[in-house]
């Protein structure tokens, strides 16, 4: 794999005093908190926008925009920044692939959109509601009269995965596999496991798209095996890629943001109970819990010369869109860090990203948060961190942390 990820040089372009170390490197964990001890000092003593030698995974280097404005600048403007090719995980595989609709850009990117819709309107996301609670049910059950739990394994983790099984229509049983693949995928700093466990997803993926072909079912790759995108329909690479999305995407960024809300609820109990005692502010609740935690960072590919600030970005060039940066930009976010429910322009937060590729999935990620924060503050009492626990993150394109031991009184 080693001549699918060489070693980059530094382009003549990039000012020197521009190539900074950057904390949140592939492969980079921590006991900080990423969200208040690391992030913070990048704003603070980074300039606005400058250059990682290992911002992507394989050590690719890029620039990193760490200003809202400059985020959705790029975010927007399709004529001089492609979305193609922005994840390694078809390369790794010496495929050609894209994830759907991740990786298209304009125009094709709008047709591929306009199948995905109706899948993912609130209306259909509505029709799963209470399987979704069902199963946010069954995970509380099982630690409730405990006294304690380790939130990640036994919640965090496998209830976003059940959800994106439904979704596919695949067995529960698949749920230790799928956890499994999900980190190898996301959070494995080894480039030839990551290759693996891609074409371990890939290749069992494929299989279940040959099965959908001939036996459908009511589930979305069913659906997406029939559908028309332009008048066409889909090819088995494209059918990969939008599998593929559903599976990166719908796993791993939900067990994410949980961990990191329920560890700030852990950690500000006010709070925690101000939602207990008013339920009805949870989902604003969570919108700025999502500002504060936004999860996920992608990238894109400069393919015609512009500036941003003076700064000049080449055709080549990779960019960091990271939503977590952008999210906390004190500029555009005064007192970034506080929770502040209600807060003024919290619908232009990134956590979902911005523009054409504004995440599909938001309504269902929504709703399976305000579930869980609905079910877990009603069936729990008031809950804090274990004593003397040390909360491991794993950083680079996602914030999550690897253990969160809750613990409240199972007698109250």
């Amino acid at each position: 794999m080693s001549e699918l990820m060489p070693a980059y040089a530094i382009p003549p372009h990039v000012p020197p005093n521009l190539v900074m170390d950057f904390p949140l490197a592939q492969g980079n964990s921590s006991y900080e908190n990423g969200f208040v001890d690391i992030i913070p000092k990048i704003h603070a003593e980074y300039p606005e926008i400058f250059y990682a030698r290992d911002a992507l995974a394989g050590n690719t280097p890029a620039w990193v925009l760490r200003r809202a404005e400059d985020l959705r600048r790029v975010y927007l403007d399709t004529e001089h920044f492609s979305s193609h090719g922005l994840a390694p995980f078809a390369l790794l595989l010496q495929q050609d692939w894209s994830m759907v609709p991740l990786e298209i850009d304009p125009p094709l990117h709008g047709h591929y959109r306009a199948m995905m819709n109706s899948l993912f309107l609130p209306k259909a996301i509505l029709r799963l509601e209470e399987k979704i609670r069902d199963y946010a049910r069954t995970y509380i059950a099982r630690f409730k009269d405990k006294g304690s739990c380790e939130f990640m394994k036994e919640f965090a983790f496998e209830y976003p995965i059940v959800v994106v099984l439904e979704l596919l229509g695949l067995p529960q049983s698949m749920v230790t596999q799928f956890l499994e693949w999900e980190h190898g995928l996301l959070h494995e700093p080894d480039i030839q496991k990551i290759a693996g466990a891609t074409g371990s997803v890939a290749g069992y993926l494929r299989g279940v798209i040959a099965d959908r072909r001939i036996n459908p079912g009511n589930d979305v790759l069913s659906f997406a095996t029939t559908a028309s995108v332009d008048g066409r329909a889909m090819i088995d690479d494209e059918l990969l890629g939008f599998a593929f999305t559903l599976f990166a995407g719908g796993l791993d960024t939900v067990a994410t943001t949980l961990g990191n809300m329920f560890r700030c609820l852990a950690e500000n109990p006010s709070l925690q109970q101000r939602l207990r005692d008013e339920p009805g502010l949870i989902p604003d609740a969570i919108e700025e819990l999502l500002r504060i935690h936004s999860p996920s960072t992608t990238n894109r590919t400069c393919i015609k010369p512009t500036t941003i600030k003076g700064i000049s970005i080449l055709p080549g060039d990779r960019v960091l869109m990271s939503t977590t940066l952008g999210s906390l930009d004190p500029i555009e976010f005064p007192q970034p860090n506080e929770v502040i429910i209600g807060r003024e322009r919290k619908e232009r937060h990134l956590g979902f990203g911005y523009g054409i590729h504004r995440c599909i999935g938001v309504h269902l990620a929504r709703t399976e948060l305000r579930i869980a924060f609905e079910e877990l503050l009603d069936a729990l009492p008031q809950f804090h961190i274990q004593p003397d626990a040390k909360i491991l993150s794993y950083l680079a394109n996602v914030i999550q942390i690897d253990n969160l031991p809750l613990a409240w009184d199972a007698n109250l």
